[in-house]
């Protein structure tokens, strides 16, 4: 028999098993200390990482405990890591002046990754409305992308088939579909009106019959809104709505609705910015006018007691 028929290298028991025992090692999740400079933040992330007093007492658990849950990240074709699930965790430590942190590293694809990112932060406590308008829209979206994809459907998101997205979504948030939708309609209001919401300057329900207004109109009305100095009522907001959808909205309908006596403000006195811009600085606000305006009025009114006096 030729020498060459023969040149077959076996390996012997351990070095088989040896092998499978790191192939399995290396399928294993590790938790994996990782550079901070090295953790990215998720692509468009919609939850917020405010430098408030819970972030400070997170810095303090962090300055005294370390980072005790693991971060979840995936590789980033560009280098680095981007993180799915820990970017408050990640900022605390960077306050704390920590150089590494612990991360999961998982192997994900982008709608794998949007899921779980949305539905690890949707856990917290306290979430804007914008924050979960935004979550909402974009696992919606992911969701959407699946059809299609019928392998991956079991792994990403299960028993899709026959069910709306939006019932997916809202599955495990205590929020029924419609208010899931009702959510995702914030997100077509413009910057300043969704501050607005987030800072209860405009209730859920009339931001959502705003947000179908087109961005001009909503301009206007913002416009309307801060000269009025009047929040919509759920009732002013789908009158307006209406008005638009019929083609008569203009600032100065918007101007009219907001303007309305309401039960509660039969005694508002409403004066158009355009009127006292006249009498004040370009620099100054509307607070600043409105506290000037005050002091006026006192000095007039203690003006009017001394005469009265004598």
């Amino acid at each position: 028999m030729p020498k060459n028929s023969l040149n077959v290298s076996l390996k012997g028991a351990d070095d088989i098993f040896s092998t499978e025992e790191s192939r399995q090692e290396q399928q294993r999740e590790q938790v994996q200390q990782i550079p901070i400079g090295e953790l990215f933040p998720f692509k468009n992330h919609p939850f917020k990482v405010l430098d408030d007093e819970s972030m400070q007492r997170t810095v303090e658990s962090v300055e005294q405990y370390g980072v005790l849950s693991p971060l979840i990240a995936r590789p980033r074709p560009e280098g680095g890591y981007e993180i799915i699930s820990g970017h408050r965790r990640q900022h605390a430590a960077q306050l704390a002046g920590l150089d590494a942190l612990p991360v999961i590293v998982r192997h994900m694809d982008d709608d794998a990754a949007v899921l779980l990112m949305v539905d690890s932060n949707l856990q917290r406590e306290n979430i804007l409305p914008s924050e979960r308008a935004f979550a909402y829209k974009m696992k919606l979206e992911a969701i959407e992308r699946t059809v299609g994809q019928p392998k991956n459907v079991g792994q990403v998101v299960p028993d899709y088939f026959g069910k709306r997205s939006t019932e997916i979504v809202a599955e495990g948030t205590g929020e029924s579909y419609k208010q899931v939708q009702r959510f995702i309609r914030l997100t077509n209001l413009i910057p300043e009106l969704l501050d607005m919401v987030d800072e209860k300057k405009i209730a859920f329900n009339p931001a959502v019959e705003l947000s179908y207004l087109d961005e001009s109109q909503q301009r206007d009305f913002l416009e309307a809104m801060n000269d009025t100095q009047n929040a919509p009522s759920l009732s002013q907001a789908q009158r307006l709505k209406k008005l638009a959808q019929e083609g008569h909205f203009s600032y100065d309908v918007a101007f009219a609705v907001m303007g309305e006596e309401k039960k509660d403000e039969l005694d508002k006195v409403v004066i158009k910015n355009d009127t006292l811009r006249k009498y004040f600085p370009r620099s100054y606000t509307p607070k600043q006018m409105e506290d000037t305006i005050i002091k006026l009025l006192e000095q007039w009114q203690r003006k009017l007691q001394r005469q009265n006096e004598r």
